[in-house]
């Protein structure tokens, strides 16, 4: 059992550690912090630590170091996360408010999300399985030529140039644009898909050169990105923080590249009473991330869908303001999809 000055202790050194990135020794906690007792009674105190595997001493003679189970204990015992400052949520609504759609708001997130804290920053895209068609949008660009913008509840805009035998009639675009609205608008996924292989039949048959290429790409659009899938930045953190990962940071760059392990992980990761959860080091391992921590939370599509965003980065990381930033921008996320 740790007592309440050995966890203050474990804290001052997972704060020094995670600063510095030297070990921490008793006679430094002494000269920095006020505990109010001697550096001898300090050195029993990471005794007891070391004792638990909280922390460890890296090489003989050396301070200590906090291990996977001592991150573990001072991110479950953080009383609270330390705020964002003014302009720092400033940054988030201005940067993430100029966004034009979907991607834009994903790509500008994730870039946002790596400045803030150093590492490589992760959003998933919200699931297109529950996802509902919102319009369909028929644009002529020539005379055999027009495109079609597939636009979901989600926020997912998805569009294809269509080329076609028979000329473009202005007029029948409109008829054929009202119809497909009328028939699949507000229509999930699937069942778009199966209501848009019979479109044909509602024209007749001199129109078939027309509406079968629109319908089959309109198909295409409904099924395009249907897999789950993640949008990262900040990849070059990781080698800015080489000397946190023993031996090569090659297998990490090489997991995070495989986005079914990320996603598996970030499946399995729900949000503590914060709104964000923390999986670090060897909580990782089966997914190949044995090394790393990853911070999470949840934001709500346009759509009701949940999806998540996070950082990714070393063990050796400032948990209380990343995991702040996380919950920050998961938070304007859901509230930016609120209002549209």
């Amino acid at each position: 059992m740790v007592s309440e000055r050995s966890l203050a202790v474990l804290r001052v050194i997972v704060h020094d550690y995670v600063e510095s990135r030297e070990p921490v020794g008793s006679k430094s906690i002494v000269e920095r912090y006020e505990f109010g007792v001697s550096a001898a009674t300090i050195r029993n105190d990471m005794a007891l630590l070391e004792d638990e595997e909280l922390i460890v001493a890296p090489h003989t003679s050396s301070g200590r170091v906090p291990t996977d189970k001592g991150y573990r204990l001072f991110v479950d015992h953080l009383a609270d996360l330390q705020p964002l400052t003014p302009a720092q949520r400033q940054a988030i609504e201005t940067f993430l408010g100029q966004s034009v759609d979907l991607d834009d708001v994903l790509a500008r997130t994730v870039r946002l999300l790596s400045q803030l804290t150093n590492q490589v920053a992760l959003v998933q895209y919200p699931s297109l399985s529950t996802a509902r068609v919102r319009h369909i949008e028929l644009v002529p660009l020539a005379a055999n030529r027009l495109l079609t913008v597939l636009i979901t509840d989600s926020g997912r805009v998805e569009q294809r140039v269509v080329e076609t035998s028979a000329e473009l009639d202005a007029e029948f675009l409109g008829e054929l644009r009202g119809r497909l609205n009328a028939s699949i608008g507000g229509l999930g996924m699937a069942d778009a898909a199966t209501a848009l292989k019979t479109a044909t039949d509602a024209f007749p048959a001199d129109r078939e050169d027309l509406v079968r290429p629109v319908a089959d790409t309109l198909i295409e659009q409904v099924f395009a990105n249907r897999q789950e899938r993640l949008v990262m930045a900040g990849a070059a953190n990781l080698a800015r923080t080489e000397q946190d990962f023993p031996g090569t940071i090659f297998p990490v760059l090489e997991a995070i590249e495989e986005q079914v392990a990320l996603l598996k992980l970030f499946g399995e990761m729900s949000a503590d009473s914060r709104g964000v959860t923390a999986s670090i080091g060897r909580e990782n391992a089966q997914f190949g991330l044995g090394e790393t921590s990853v911070l999470t939370s949840g934001y709500s599509s346009s759509g009701g869908g949940l999806a998540r965003l996070g950082v990714l980065g070393p063990t050796r990381m400032d948990y209380s303001n990343n995991m702040a930033a996380v919950r920050a921008v998961a938070r304007y996320l859901s509230r930016l999809f609120g209002d549209q």
